[in-house]
């Protein structure tokens, strides 16, 4: 997490019909970016649940945007989606990798959360639960809320409360994934 938005290099990658789309064409939706693979054997357990985020958060305002890797190209993504019932999540692709590079991706999956933006305010390294209740009550706040950083909205949410609100403890349950 990060005390303050952080700038994300551009990056682009295929759409299901090979062309050409950017990052910055989600400016103005709060977006989960994740960069996956099909032989990584943790974003094939996680994918399902950002499946679900997308089917229970996808608007407007918010978009899951799962960017392969896979050199297989679209085909191979496709066919993993059938295989494990993907039907929320369009697809993306970069089989050069560069969004990985210019990312400073370190593991898969990778996943940033950005504001409306484009700006980086969290980064998770491995394997979530993205639709736990926590994390969608969290990203429904961040959503409904234009503002510069996650500890704002986090204290915004504990200051109208005597106890800690549910935005407060999914922040915690963040930073806990985010220190494994």
């Amino acid at each position: 997490m990060h005390p303050a938005p952080k700038a994300v290099p551009a990056v682009t990658f295929e759409v299901e019909t090979g062309a050409s789309q950017s990052l910055a064409e989600f400016t103005g939706k709060v977006v989960v970016l994740n960069i996956w693979a099909t032989w990584c054997v943790p974003c094939r357990l996680e994918m399902p649940a950002l499946d679900r985020l997308q089917s229970i958060l996808g608007s407007d305002g918010f978009a899951v945007v799962p960017v392969s890797i896979d050199r297989g190209g679209i085909e191979a993504v496709k066919k993993f989606y059938g295989e494990i019932a993907i039907k929320n999540l369009p697809i993306y692709l970069d089989v050069s990798g560069q969004a990985v590079r210019r990312l400073d991706a370190v593991g898969l999956p990778t996943t940033l959360i950005l504001d409306r933006n484009g700006q980086e305010i969290v980064r998770v390294i491995g394997p979530a639960e993205w639709d736990a209740p926590e994390i969608t009550e969290f990203l429904k706040s961040i959503i409904a809320r234009k503002v510069d950083s996650i500890e704002q909205v986090a204290h915004n949410d504990d200051r109208h409360e005597s106890t800690p609100g549910l935005l407060a403890r999914g922040l915690r349950w963040l930073k806990a994934l985010v220190a494994k």
